[in-house]
């Protein structure tokens, strides 16, 4: 598909990388402070674009499609290197640039790869923004705020726990909404609170449906697993590059990072996909009785990924980082598309302070 028409002030261009080419989003000016988004899955560049707009005139905005998604080159993801993969793209990216340090944005997913990154490269961090992040103990499989693993092969996480028919429509470019499993429904259903609807839907949708599937593709493939839900996370994709499994070193080296940027974690009061029970959790779909055969709280509950990020963040702060935490009341998934002024409100104060 053809990439939308880019808002005003912004624009598409391919920066080529020694890894892959890189389809990235540009804004301001070039000699101004570099601010980097990172998107999360089933989204692209795209999504930043309103507030790359919004940046203070002395800030540069740069919004790369992740591996795997929007209009960068189709390459694989070793789910076994965890956030390595677009951590050694982004490194490469802004080496191409010619940019030393950033501030660095990441929603959702996009939040996991800056753990890995100040973990991997902390002097190039200024400051690090996170909307809505995954914990940094990933996205199923684990139990308590420790991020303690279910089990001992990580069943519960990984490929194999997202739902095929989801996979199948973005696959063949479904723009339905006849049904829950659409793309379209689920972006309007789970990334925003109801009314909400973006008026850049269409456009929203276009972007997201490039993400790659396949069976070495989004989401992965699966491993058999005599736990509960009998998947294990394979070594390919992006989901299973998001288990546990594969970044066990992340938290540690979070949390000896040197020198350590400060961190604003943004997040919205309805959020379903990252939340202590959220709806793309198979512990939290089993508990509610939608998977069959959950073994119960002893054994698989559901993450209490809200618990584990603060508590991770606050272990940060005593060895030296900061955070501070904001809730944009009455939004989802995404506070910065819903609520825009609110979300930039608190972002611009950080960027200001941080800088």
């Amino acid at each position: 598909m053809d990439i939308p028409k880019t808002l005003p002030g912004i624009t598409s261009t391919f920066v080529k990388t020694p890894r892959l080419d890189q389809h990235v989003l540009m804004s301001g000016p070039v000699d101004g402070t570099p601010v980097i988004f990172l998107h999360g899955n089933f989204s692209a560049a795209l999504y930043f674009e309103e507030l790359m707009q919004a940046l203070p005139s002395d800030f540069r905005g740069i919004a790369p499609d992740m591996r795997g998604y929007g209009w960068t080159e189709d390459r694989l993801i070793d789910a076994t290197r965890g956030y390595r993969e677009w951590v050694d793209d982004l490194a490469e990216l802004i080496d191409a640039l010619k940019i030393e340090k950033a501030h660095w944005v990441g929603w959702s997913a996009g939040a996991g790869t800056i753990y890995r990154f100040i973990g991997d490269h902390p002097e190039r961090v200024i400051s690090a923004t996170l909307i809505c992040p995954v914990s940094p103990y990933g996205f199923g499989g684990t139990r308590g705020v420790e991020g303690t693993p279910c089990f001992e092969d990580h069943a519960g996480s990984g490929g194999g726990v997202v739902n095929p028919e989801f996979v199948r429509r973005i696959s063949i470019q479904d723009r339905s909404g006849d049904d829950a499993n659409s793309p379209r429904n689920i972006i309007n259903t789970f990334y925003y609170v109801a009314p909400f609807r973006s008026w850049r839907e269409e456009d929203f949708l276009t972007a997201a449906l490039m993400e790659k599937t396949g069976a070495d593709r989004y989401p992965g493939d699966a491993a058999p697993s005599a736990n509960w839900p009998m998947v294990a996370p394979g070594k390919f994709g992006p989901v299973n590059a998001w288990s546990l499994k594969y970044h066990l070193d992340d938290v540690p080296d979070l949390l000896d990072a040197h020198p350590k940027p400060p961190v604003l974690w943004v997040r919205g009061s309805h959020d379903l996909i990252v939340g202590d029970n959220s709806m793309f959790d198979i512990a939290a779909l089993g508990k509610l009785g939608y998977v069959p055969g959950w073994p119960g709280d002893d054994i698989a509950p559901p993450q209490p990924m809200i618990q584990q990020t603060r508590a991770v963040l606050q272990k940060y702060a005593e060895n030296g980082g900061s955070f501070e935490e904001h809730v944009i009341e009455n939004t989802a998934h995404s506070p910065h598309i819903e609520k825009p002024e609110a979300f930039n409100a608190v972002f611009h104060a950080f960027l200001e302070k941080a800088s």
